[in-house]
This record gives structure tokens, sequence and C-alpha cells, in this order.
């Protein structure tokens, strides 16, 4: 492995070229994945949104999901039809207000992931527990810090 001063980048950027080519490959996955599931690459993105904001606590409307997903009204829309019909979504009422539409990821869907995505996971959970408390922490914390950084962006 050449060393920076051999290549004239910064410090880093291995890593950065490092997470680059994880996200390409976790990407391609996902459009492996939403191919053989008849998805598009934004059904799966919505997918992962709604099950991070239910694990997160959070209510998903579909204003919210199509502001997560950069989408406007009627692509939001389009996007929650679609994924309704081929039942791995549902829309509910909210208890609370009965005009506001919550939505919901169905256990279809969760275990259709799970059949494709669960030996990466498991593979992955198994990586990070060779790493000691305070790497796994650096490692949240890195993570973290290119999630925000991203955000921003």
């Amino acid at each position: 492995m050449a060393n920076r001063q051999e290549t004239g980048e910064p410090e880093g950027m291995d890593l950065v070229h490092l997470l680059r080519e994880v996200t390409l490959r976790l990407d391609l996955a996902g459009a492996q994945f939403a191919g053989r599931n008849g998805l598009h690459p934004t059904d799966l993105r919505a997918l992962i949104s709604l099950l991070d904001a239910s694990r997160a606590g959070d209510e998903s409307t579909p204003g919210r999901l199509g502001e997560r997903l950069g989408l406007n009204s009627a692509g939001t829309t389009a996007l929650i039809d679609r994924l309704e019909r081929l039942g791995l979504i549902r829309r509910v009422r909210d208890t609370r207000d009965r005009r506001r539409v919550l939505l919901e990821v169905d256990a279809r869907a969760v275990a259709l992931g799970q059949s494709f995505f669960g030996p990466l996971i498991d593979r992955t959970i198994a990586l990070l527990a060779t790493f000691e408390d305070g790497e796994q922490a650096a490692i949240r914390r890195f993570l973290g810090g290119v999630r925000d950084a991203v955000g921003e962006a």
C-alpha cells in the first residue's frame, strides 16, 4: 500500500476511498435485491427509511417519507401506492388524529429483507464483535460523523 507521500493524498483518504467502495457495494446489493423483488431502488430506500423511523420510535407520514427521500407529493403518493399494492406497507389512520395517515412496514417486507440481507447483517455483526468496546465506539463516532457530514452537504 502506498503511503500518502507517494500518492499526494491527504491523510485519511484511504478511509474515504474504502467508505466509497463499501457504499458502492451496498448500493449494488440493494439494486440486486430490488431487481429480484420487482422493486425500484427508491422503493428499497423508502422501506429502509420507514424501518429506521420505526426503530427510532418516530411516526412516518407520507409527508415525512417524501421529505426524507427528496420526493414531491405526487412521487411520494405513487411510491406509497406501489408499495401498498405489493403488500409491503400499509396506510393506517392515526388513532390520535383520524385526519392523519401513518405508514407501517408489513411483516412480509421485513421477512423479505431478512431473507436477502440477513446473512450480510450476521457477518457484519460478527465482524463488529471482534472489536473492543473502545474500537466500536470509534467506529460509531466515525460513521455518525460521516452521516452528519453527508446530511449537511
